[in-house]
């Protein structure tokens, strides 16, 4: 069983839709069996923590909106490609999230909000094509 098929099975039965996090797990998966040479990265941003570990992490940099994924790689006039994840079907684009990525697009970056793997995968071919 691959990544995927094991992320899938682990959390929820096979007619489950994914979640943004299994959906993010199999893009970034791919992405680094299909481009070896390149890097992405995750920012951890989201999620529940206890309000001590979050008032930390808001101390030193971390910010509300900021894409899920980047590719620092230059493409097409581009500086480097940032990556909202949502699930298939549902997700919101918070107030905050569609500032960064104006904000991102307006200083040279791609910026883009992905519902899901397959998704995400076509905005990332187009770039590197």
């Amino acid at each position: 069983m691959g990544v995927r098929g094991a992320i899938l099975s682990a959390a929820k039965p096979p007619e489950a839709l994914p979640s943004e996090d299994q959906e993010q797990a199999w893009l970034v998966a791919w992405f680094r069996r299909q481009y070896p040479m390149l890097r992405i990265f995750a920012v951890p941003n989201g999620g529940h923590r206890h309000k001590a570990t979050a008032a930390m992490l808001k101390a030193t940099g971390a910010t509300a909106g900021v894409p899920d994924l980047l590719i620092p790689a230059s493409r097409k006039g581009w500086h480097g490609l940032f990556i909202e994840m949502k699930r298939t079907k549902g997700g919101t684009i918070s107030p905050e999230q569609k500032d960064w990525l104006a904000h991102l697009n307006e200083q040279g970056y791609r910026a883009e909000v992905c519902k899901g793997f397959e998704a995400a995968k076509a905005v990332i071919q187009d770039y590197f094509a």
